[in-house]
């Protein structure tokens, strides 16, 4: 268990997957000030459940993964970071606000890659980029039917299900699964859900 400067978000971040963030609101610049001040620079990120991500007051799912930043800029009327997912977190308890959110945090095991796994693998990336062209006849897509993908087996998994074209109630799905088989088959049942739905 360890207390995690948190950031609440309307997006999910995974492991291996970097995320622009633009911060304006004082508590999070306080928060950054404190995190760069104490290496390494980490942070949590949660998806917002209900609310919003300005102002406070909105309600958090507990799954979540730690940032660490890489990138840094300062503009005027902003601050702009690159953060790279780390590793899960799950939060036990939210804390009082300093001036940010504060939560206590366990951190939930890594997926352990087996090789037997690959057709899964290969069989969750065909059905993701064919997926991924198909929504793109519909709608620009954040990402490209033919991104690459790491050479690391655990890594691309975790990619595939950022990429994937579903919501993000079903991404915390995928977060929180608790083997690597299990993401795999969340990540081909999920997406096979959403093939279907642009199909109509």
């Amino acid at each position: 268990m360890t207390t995690m400067p948190m950031f609440p978000l309307g997006s999910v971040l995974f492991p291996y997957m970097p995320l622009q963030l633009r911060v304006f609101e004082e508590r999070y610049l306080v928060m950054l000030a404190r995190v760069l001040d104490s290496p390494p620079a980490e942070f949590g990120i949660v998806l917002i459940e209900r609310g919003q991500e300005v102002g406070g007051g909105e309600r958090r799912f507990s799954i979540g993964t730690v940032a660490r930043i890489t990138q840094l800029e300062a503009p005027e009327s902003y601050l702009g970071l690159v953060v790279q997912g780390e590793r899960r977190i799950e939060v036990t308890e939210w804390m009082p606000e300093d001036p940010h959110p504060l939560a206590t945090v366990r951190e939930l095991p890594d997926l352990e890659w087996d090789d037997s796994l690959l057709p899964r693998r290969e069989q969750a990336e065909r059905l993701v980029r064919r997926t991924l062209s198909l929504a793109s006849e519909f709608a620009n897509q954040e990402w490209s039917p033919d991104v690459a993908l790491s050479d690391n087996p655990t890594a691309a998994a975790w990619q595939l299900a950022a990429i994937a074209p579903v919501g993000p109630i079903d991404q915390i799905a995928l977060l929180r699964s608790d083997s690597m088989a299990a993401l795999l088959d969340n990540i081909i049942e999920l997406t096979e859900a959403a093939g279907e739905s642009l199909a109509w």
